[in-house]
């Protein structure tokens, strides 16, 4: 069935085609709200290794609820995957520093008024801040949004994961010239920069660019001024408090707010990395993130973090 028949017809989707100030092209969806998008547009960032189908539900949610909605694949996945991933090139850094910049340029050339907003999901929260562009950005909504330090993932998870992607992924990547996620079942495949980022990265993201770029990083991330509702959720083995905080700390100049969130909230036992984004949270937690993306008002008060980070990393946890 043509994926696009799952949706009403009142929603009118299109596939598109963004081009990156590198000369790379990516491959999205432009989903149209019947009312003509009156409350705004906004853009979804995908987690590390997720196609952005994965989103195309929550996207037809949004825009059925008055948003213009953008969905897309960075470079390496999906849409936006080579001919031949081996050899590439592509790195974690440039799915912020050129494909969600060229994603933001898009959606404000199309639409030169309104609120442009963001929902990023896992490294797609904490992208936005590697744009010289984000400064458009009026709102973020950030789902278990951080940079997968391995140090952060819940202690119990902790070793298994490390032992996943950060001794068995690196290895993969070295046999392959690229990961083979799908071939194991890990997600979708990896450039190997990509790969090899998560794998060896440390509790500084600034640290995996050379030393002469890492202050325009920080100096990026800290123009950014959009609101920001950051959602963690208990028992999210990657997007623990500690992480999400990490992530808050780049956001220096940004009005942040976190929450953490129980799968009990929701009458579940388990929530995880992922399901906030499957169908069956349409009228609850896709519902309640209505009053923040339109409105700017937290539907979840009452799991407030308090005390959030305002300096910048310092390597502890």
């Amino acid at each position: 069935m043509d994926e696009t028949a799952l949706y009403p017809p009142a929603v009118t989707v299109s596939a598109i085609q963004i081009p990156c100030r590198d000369g790379i092209t990516l491959g999205g969806h432009l989903w149209l709200a019947p009312d003509g998008g009156t409350a705004g547009t906004l853009i979804i960032n995908p987690a590390t290794g997720v196609l952005a189908r994965y989103y195309h539900r929550y996207a037809r949610f949004l825009a059925g609820h008055g948003f213009d909605v953008l969905t897309y694949d960075y470079r390496g996945i999906g849409l936006s995957r080579p001919d031949r991933l081996r050899g590439c090139g592509y790195r974690w850094q440039d799915w912020g520093q050129y494909d969600f910049d060229a994603v933001l340029r898009f959606a404000r050339g199309r639409r030169a008024t309104g609120p442009l907003l963001v929902v990023g999901h896992s490294i797609g929260g904490f992208l936005p801040g590697l744009a010289t562009s984000a400064p458009l950005i009026d709102r973020m909504l950030t789902v278990g949004a951080q940079f997968a330090w391995w140090g952060d993932y819940a202690p119990r998870q902790r070793l298994g994961l490390f032992l996943k992607w950060h001794i068995l992924m690196p290895a993969a990547t070295l046999i392959h010239g690229y990961f083979p996620g799908r071939k194991l079942g890990w997600l979708e495949d990896l450039p190997a920069s990509v790969a090899n980022e998560w794998s060896f990265r440390g509790p500084r993201f600034e640290r995996s660019h050379p030393r002469s770029e890492r202050q325009a990083v920080l100096s990026r991330m800290a123009a950014v001024t959009a609101p920001i509702l950051a959602v963690a959720v208990s028992d999210d083995e990657f997007g623990t408090v500690p992480a999400i905080q990490r992530t808050l700390r780049y956001y220096a100049q940004a009005p942040r707010t976190a929450v953490r969130i129980e799968p009990s909230d929701y009458g579940r036992q388990r929530i995880g990395h992922f399901d906030l984004f499957h169908a069956d949270h349409t009228t609850s937690f896709w519902a309640d993130t209505l009053m923040w993306l339109k409105d700017e008002r937290n539907p979840w008060p009452a799991r407030v973090l308090h005390s959030p980070p305002h300096a910048m990393p310092d390597g502890s946890a």
